[in-house]
């Protein structure tokens, strides 16, 4: 009878605190996990400046700095301008569950122009995931919190648009260039302090 009684209240309290508190995403960085410079990029997977920035910022970056830089990617959905912003975050995470974040994210820039609630199943599949399961993941919006407490982080720092990419915690406007010079100064500073 006891041992009844302590899984039903440890059931009950599980259930009142996964409500409260959005769980841990279990999407990567990118690059560096133990990187000295934190890139940040906020994002929306429906948004064409995003593509542009995904194809010739971020893959960029990390193709130059991968081995210093940690890039974390943070979903700011523009829900009132694109349709499927939300539920691509929310797919996002599902395929981080997965194991795929990062090729999601991909295919999903890639195939921007073909976005719709099939694609975001069969892009899982493209890539090697298991369409059921992603599916069931988003449509029950279990990922909904952890897509909104990034868009709730990027509004608390000032971000309004995307992309918006941060180096070490500073805004920096988008473009290689300018978020390769940020990251530049950073790392001279790093090898100063040593």
């Amino acid at each position: 009878m006891f041992k009844r009684i302590v899984l039903c209240l440890s059931a009950v309290l599980l259930a009142a605190c996964s409500n409260d508190v959005p769980q841990a995403s279990s999407r990567p960085p990118a690059g560096n996990p133990s990187g000295s410079v934190i890139v940040q990029v906020y994002s929306d997977i429906q948004c064409p400046a995003c593509k542009s920035a995904h194809a010739g910022v971020v893959k960029p970056i990390l193709q130059k700095y991968g081995e210093v830089v940690r890039l974390e990617y943070k979903h700011f959905p523009l829900r009132a301008l694109h349709r499927f912003a939300m539920d691509g975050a929310e797919s996002s995470e599902c395929a981080a569950d997965q194991g795929k974040f990062w090729e999601y994210i991909d295919i999903a820039f890639e195939n921007q122009d073909e976005i719709s609630y099939d694609s975001l199943v069969r892009w899982a599949e493209e890539i090697g995931l298991d369409g059921g399961i992603l599916e069931k993941c988003w449509k029950s919006h279990s990922k909904r919190k952890i897509v909104l407490a990034d868009y709730e982080e990027g509004r608390k720092l000032g971000v309004d648009s995307t992309p918006t990419f941060f180096v070490n915690g500073k805004i920096v406007k988008a473009g290689f260039d300018t978020v390769s010079e940020a990251i530049e100064g950073e790392l001279k500073v790093f090898e100063q302090r040593l």
